[in-house]
């Protein structure tokens, strides 16, 4: 059997980015105890981002892209991990500063590896992926931080990205009153079937002046930073909780220290990429339990071969890609 493979690489020439299919073998992959026979990974903004070059996302060149691999154990050092197991990688920077996965092998650190979920296959992990893992991470950090469904209304805004999509469909699935936020009229229905009780267009919403506003929600999971976050830390109610995720609109935040000593809000930041690993196999174990989102099919609007890759990333990057798109490897 050939040890060669193909393998989706990015390339940083001085700034200058290209991207394309390569014919590797191991020996160009970084070091690592475990190889996977890579099945599914999946497109996320970070990585339309780094096969572009509109975002500053490589921290070493050449680097195989993609920062989430679900797949079978080839081989193993590490004796948590045995061939034919299947297993899934998720940020710790995957597609970043080490080899991810878009290519058909994948060689990691085993420290890195999560177990796929008993009752879920690899298409299903890499369906749910680092989206899903961020939204139920967010949900995990504001519910041991006192949230809870009886508490009121919880916003979601960027609402129809993967994570927003999730975080909707997972919130409404433990029993809570969901609100969506959106700059798209036409995904109403979709949110709705997500779970959302209520959607709001972000072209009809007044995101006020002053420091505080009236209360409006019990918490949020925010995808958009800039003005809406702002507003959120205007209107989140006492003691309420923000998982503060993305910045798709804006990176600035411009609030005061009033809603913080006032109403006590607690403004979480949420990093998928580094959170540590009892953590990450706690909020993976949730995803497989009460987590588990209802609405996967739903949420994943499209599975492309290894080979229809490329364009995708134009299209996250225009917005004209709803919830989530598996990468079929194998």
């Amino acid at each position: 059997m050939s040890d060669s493979f193909r393998a989706y690489r990015i390339h940083d020439r001085d700034g200058d980015i290209s991207a394309g299919f390569e014919t590797l073998t191991l020996a160009d992959l970084h070091e690592g105890e475990v190889v996977i026979g890579a099945e599914y990974s999946s497109v996320n903004f970070k990585d339309a981002l780094a096969a572009t070059g509109k975002g500053k996302i490589l921290r070493t060149s050449p680097c195989n892209g993609g920062i989430d691999v679900a797949g079978t154990v080839e081989s193993s050092q590490d004796d948590r991990f045995s061939p034919g197991q299947k297993v899934l990688v998720t940020g710790c920077g995957l597609g970043e500063a080490h080899d991810g996965g878009y290519a058909e092998k994948v060689r990691v650190p085993a420290d890195w590896i999560v177990p796929v979920p008993e009752g879920m296959n690899a298409r299903q992990a890499m369906a749910i992926g680092t989206a899903g893992f961020t939204a139920a991470l967010a949900i995990h950090r504001m519910e041991h931080n006192g949230q809870a469904p009886d508490q009121g209304k919880v916003l979601v805004t960027g609402a129809t990205g993967g994570v927003g999509s999730f975080a909707i469909n997972m919130l409404a699935g433990l029993g809570y009153e969901v609100s969506a936020l959106t700059g798209k009229a036409s995904e109403a229905d979709y949110l709705k079937e997500l779970g959302a009780s209520e959607v709001l267009l972000r072209d009809e919403t007044d995101f006020g002046k002053r420091p505080m506003e009236k209360s409006q929600w019990a918490g949020a999971v925010d995808n958009v930073g800039g003005e809406a976050l702002t507003w959120l830390t205007r209107t989140v109610s006492w003691w309420g909780n923000i998982a503060s995720i993305g910045n798709a609109a804006s990176p600035k935040l411009e609030t005061t220290v009033f809603p913080f000593i006032l109403r006590g809000i607690n403004l979480l930041g949420i990093n998928s990429m580094a959170t540590p690993m009892p953590l990450r196999h706690q909020v993976w174990d949730r995803i497989g339990s009460d987590l588990k989102p209802s609405k996967l099919d739903l949420i994943t609007s499209q599975e492309v071969a290894f080979d229809e890759l490329p364009p995708v990333f134009e299209q996250m990057i225009e917005g004209k890609i709803r919830g989530r798109t598996v990468v079929r490897i194998a």
